[in-house]
C-alpha cells in the first residue's frame, strides 16, 4: 500500500464518500462465495475493509476465482506463481480483470488495480466480484459453486420474430412518441403582433 499522509479538503470529502459505498455485509457475502467457488482449503480473513483487501491484494485468490469458473484445462490463467513483488501481484490482478471482462463483466463493472493495490475504492472491487458472481449465475453451465441467491440473474435478451406483413403494418402507424396529426389546429389564432380582444 503506498505511503501517503492524511488528505484534507475535497479530497478527503471525495475520499470519505468512496469509503461510505462498502458494504461490510456484502463483503462477508462475498468471502463465503471465493471460499465455497475456489475449495476449502482456502483460509477466510477477518472482518473488516483492510483485512479483505490484504487477502485479495496479491492477485492469487483473484486469479484461483476466475480460473473456477472455467472448466478444468481451458483455465484463462495458465500459471499463478506465488510472489511478493509488488508488480507481479499488481499484474496478477491485471489478468483477472482482463479475464473477467472476457467471461462477460462489463467495463464498467470493472475495477482498476490501484483500487485494489491502493484500497482507493474497495466498493468497486466489491461491485466488480458482484458482478462476476452474477455472470456466473446466469451462465448457469455448471461451474459456479456456492448459493445461487447469493447473486441476482442477469436479464436475457428477448428475441422477437416479425413477419413481413407485421413490419408493414408497422410502417404506416405513427407512433404516440412522435406525436399526433389530430386535434390540434390553429383556428382562432391571431397574427404575431396584433392586439387580444378583451370583452
Amino acid at each position: 500500500m503506498a505511503n501517503r499522509g492524511p488528505s484534507y479538503g475535497l479530497s478527503r470529502e471525495v475520499q470519505e464518500k468512496i469509503e461510505q459505498k462498502y458494504d461490510a455485509d456484502l463483503e462477508q457475502r462475498l468471502v463465503d462465495w471465493i471460499v465455497a467457488q475456489c475449495g476449502g482449503n482456502l483460509e477466510k480473513p477477518p472482518a473488516g475493509k483492510q483485512n479483505f483487501q490484504k487477502w485479495l491484494m496479491d492477485g492469487t485468490i483473484l486469479c484461483r476465482l476466475i480460473n473456477s469458473l472455467y472448466p478444468r484445462g481451458k483455465e484463462p490463467i495458465k500459471k499463478i506463481p506465488e510472489t511478493q513483488m509488488a508488480f507481479k501481484q499488481m499484474e496478477k490482478i491485471s489478468q483477472f480483470l482482463q479475464a473477467a471482462e472476457a467471461y462477460g463483466v462489463t467495463t464498467t463493472d470493472i475495477f482498476q488495480t490501484v483500487d485494489l493495490w491502493e484500497a482507493k475504492d474497495m466498493a468497486a472491487v466489491q461491485r466488480t466480484l458482484m458482478a462476476l458472481g452474477s455472470v456466473a449465475v446466469t451462465k448457469d453451465d455448471g461451474q459456479y459453486r456456492g448459493d445461487r441467491d447469493w447473486f441476482h440473474r442477469k436479464a436475457q435478451g428477448y428475441r422477437r420474430e416479425f413477419t413481413e406483413e407485421q413490419l408493414r403494418q408497422g410502417q404506416s402507424l405513427i407512433g404516440l412518441q412522435m406525436g399526433s396529426n389530430r386535434g390540434a389546429s390553429q383556428a382562432g389564432m391571431t397574427g404575431y403582433g396584433m392586439h387580444r380582444q378583451i370583452m
